[in-house]
């Protein structure tokens, strides 16, 4: 076998074990976001773009690396939207360099609202 294909069924596999955790379809999207986390006590920031879209979660790709479990907020600009969406909890689910995807949790009936107008 090719050494290049093999590579990329390897990358395939990868990417499938991804959506394969999901629940619910996904959304593409550009939005820009800023999202912020501790890290040896301190605050950092990163700022990036959301790729994708769901019910429970969110992709992102950012200029900054996390960590899976890692808590970060979001600070997301919606199209329509005065001021950015603010999403203060959610937990990094999983990672792919400076990709990454985040579950969204305790979110209000309003903010699950607004959401679903992207879906």
């Amino acid at each position: 076998m090719d050494h290049h294909i093999a590579a990329s069924t390897g990358t395939a596999a990868k990417l499938l074990s991804h959506s394969d955790r999901r629940h619910g379809s996904r959304t593409p999207t550009l939005f820009s976001l800023f999202y912020s986390y501790m890290e040896s006590g301190q605050m950092l920031i990163g700022d990036g773009v959301v790729t994708d879209l769901s019910s429970n979660g969110i992709g992102i790709r950012g200029n900054r690396s996390v960590g899976p479990g890692l808590e970060v907020a979001l600070s997301i600009d919606l199209p329509g939207m005065d001021k950015p969406f603010a999403i203060s909890q959610s937990r990094v689910s999983w990672i792919a360099g400076y990709r990454f995807g985040v579950e969204m949790r305790a979110l209000t009936l309003e903010e699950k609202n607004h959401l679903r107008f992207f879906l």
